[in-house]
């Protein structure tokens, strides 16, 4: 019984000496990792007060890096359901506009306007799902990373590669994009000089696609409206079930068309004054902080800028008349003008020096 006492006292002996050396090497260790923290945190801040290029936008960023961090990793896995998102959204209003819109028009519409629905509904929707499809699988295009004769304006932080005139880096893809304008969660890809024709067309179809279905429905989301404010009047409306789904259908239809109408017609008109004066949305950030630089005494020119209509030219790809209707109104998979690396004028316009943008 002594022997078992004993050996039991030696055991919790063992086990508290265990315990407490354990306890103090990962006290020194949790000590040590937040003296390495405090250390870094001490030379961010120093770094933020000390250095000779140090402004207001280089604070600012620095504030809001864990906020870019968590925007940029958000975006990139939400990406998948964004595309799911519209692909649902706009099949639905296919559906309504096939189940509850189109019979009507055939029973009731004059056999020229039956025509004309028929073509330009069947017509939006081909250019709205050819565009979406292209700009989402069309990759935006990318530096190469071999070593070439190709003229840079300035060298990646990220990549720590030269950079192209109009290139920039894109954190969500992490990596560099030709003629960068945004990255678009909708499409769950960066728009660039390969896809950014397909964006804005696929954005002008779309806004078109949306006021088409609502000015369309209007008088039948009218009358759907007020069925459905009588939905609890004693005693109830004798409609059926079936009525009384069209008639929330048509106000689904009507309601979504015209936010989307309202909210992607304005985002449109936005990237089309970019293409008027050529730019994109980085550049026109960038050539206002420029412009502001320039203003006393000199004027800032933006090199890329051909004129209104060679700026939308070049943006379609368009060289002979017969190119507005084949490559603009019609569904075409042309490449852009210029490779995206070196950028020269159109035709018509004299060559300059190049510069840093």
């Amino acid at each position: 019984m002594q022997g078992r006492t004993w050996l039991f006292s030696c055991a919790m002996r063992l086990f508290l000496r265990c315990f407490r050396l354990g306890w103090r090497r990962g006290r020194s260790k949790l000590l040590k990792r937040a003296g390495e923290l405090w250390s870094y945190g001490k030379l961010c801040a120093k770094s933020l007060f000390y250095n000779s290029l140090t402004n207001s936008d280089v604070i600012i960023d620095s504030l809001f890096e864990p906020i870019y961090w968590l925007v940029d990793h958000v975006t990139r896995w939400f990406g998948v359901a964004f595309v799911f998102l519209v692909i649902v959204l706009t099949s639905s209003i296919v559906l309504i506009v096939y189940i509850c819109l189109l019979p009507l028009i055939l029973d009731t519409y004059s056999p020229a306007w039956i025509i004309w629905h028929v073509c330009y509904g069947h017509w939006n929707l081909l250019m709205i799902v050819f565009h979406y499809y292209k700009a989402a699988k069309t990759s935006p295009g990318c530096p190469p990373q071999m070593k070439t004769d190709t003229p840079s304006v300035s060298i990646c932080k990220k990549c720590i590669a030269p950079k192209p005139p109009r290139t920039h880096h894109c954190s969500i893809c992490n990596r560099c994009i030709l003629k960068m304008d945004h990255h678009c969660p909708w499409l769950n890809n960066c728009v660039g000089h390969f896809n950014h024709r397909y964006f804005f067309s696929f954005c002008l179809f779309m806004t078109m696609g949306c006021l088409y279905c609502s000015i369309s429905s209007r008088d039948m989301f009218i009358d759907a409206y007020n069925a459905v404010e009588t939905y609890y009047q004693t005693p109830p409306p004798p409609f059926t079930f079936k009525e009384r789904v069209f008639h929330k259908c048509i106000i689904y239809l009507w309601v979504l068309c015209s936010s989307v109408a309202l909210a992607l017609g304005g985002l449109t008109l936005w990237h089309a004054m970019l293409i008027s004066r050529g730019e994109t949305s980085i550049e026109r950030h960038i050539n206002r902080k420029e412009k502001h630089r320039l203003q006393k005494g000199k004027v800032f020119q933006n090199i890329f800028h051909y004129g209104c209509m060679n700026n939308w030219k070049v943006f379609f790809g368009v060289e002979t008349k017969s190119h507005w209707l084949t490559r603009v109104l019609l569904p075409s998979a042309h490449p852009p003008y210029g490779d995206g690396l070196t950028w020269t004028h159109s035709p018509t316009a004299t060559r300059r020096t190049l510069l840093a943008v």
